[in-house]
């Protein structure tokens, strides 16, 4: 891999997971993060069926996009990543029945999340398969980890538990892998409900916002004072 490739990597991961997250950037995809976010697990699950259709969506519009027109390009994104969420809805229907009852409505909703057709629109029809397919691989772990953050914070403050219910997604052994932290703890309800939710996601974004203004300010600090060595 050439320099500029592994720059370009580097560029979509960095955009992915940090300066251009969907959650704490973008703002988009809030629906069903803010609606099934009451447990981490139930935020892995949609997060990686999220994840999947930003991947194979970024892949296969990568692939098409000599052979589409501008006329009909969003026409045939929505009928492509459509698709794939159906595939995704009946597998997790087969397969991980439990947790697909617990998600609800959310699943098929996967088609309306606005940053699935915006990375197949704004990079996937303009760039080759492997850089689309890692922009939708990076775009959607962002998204995934922000639901499990938001889910974890939510499940600790309201339940006193964390990875409840990890057997909808690992079997068996999920029962091992749920953390109690006190018998007693009576829940805090306000975490579990809407309100939670919004609050929990602008305490996440006011961090990222604290963070990335401390990184500006000590690159600034350290050109101030390089330019004088410079002179």
């Amino acid at each position: 891999m050439s320099n500029d490739q592994t720059s370009q990597a580097l560029n979509i991961s960095k955009n992915g997971l940090w300066n251009n997250n969907v959650a704490l950037v973008q703002l988009l995809g809030l629906c069903p993060l803010l609606a099934v976010t009451g447990t981490i697990i139930n935020g892995l699950g949609l997060g990686v069926a999220t994840l999947i259709t930003l991947v194979l969506s970024n892949s296969i519009v990568s692939l098409a996009r000599p052979w589409l027109k501008p006329e009909i390009r969003i026409p045939i994104f929505v009928l492509i990543i459509a698709s794939i969420v159906t595939a995704i809805e009946l597998s997790m229907n087969a397969w991980f029945h439990e947790l697909y009852l617990v998600l609800g409505i959310f699943i098929p909703l996967i088609v309306t999340n606005c940053s699935i057709i915006a990375r197949a629109e704004a990079f996937a029809s303009k760039n080759n398969v492997l850089d689309s397919a890692l922009d939708g691989f990076m775009m959607g772990l962002g998204f995934t980890l922000v639901l499990m953050v938001l889910g974890g914070m939510r499940e600790i403050i309201g339940f006193g538990t964390l990875f409840a219910n990890a057997q909808l997604m690992f079997g068996d052994i999920g029962h091992a892998m749920t953390i109690t932290f006190s018998e007693d703890y009576p829940g805090f309800l306000l975490a579990v409900l809407p309100p939670g939710a919004f609050i929990g996601l602008g305490l996440l974004i006011a961090l990222k916002n604290i963070i990335d203004k401390r990184q500006r300010t000590r690159q600034t600090v350290t050109i101030q004072s390089i330019e004088p060595v410079a002179n």
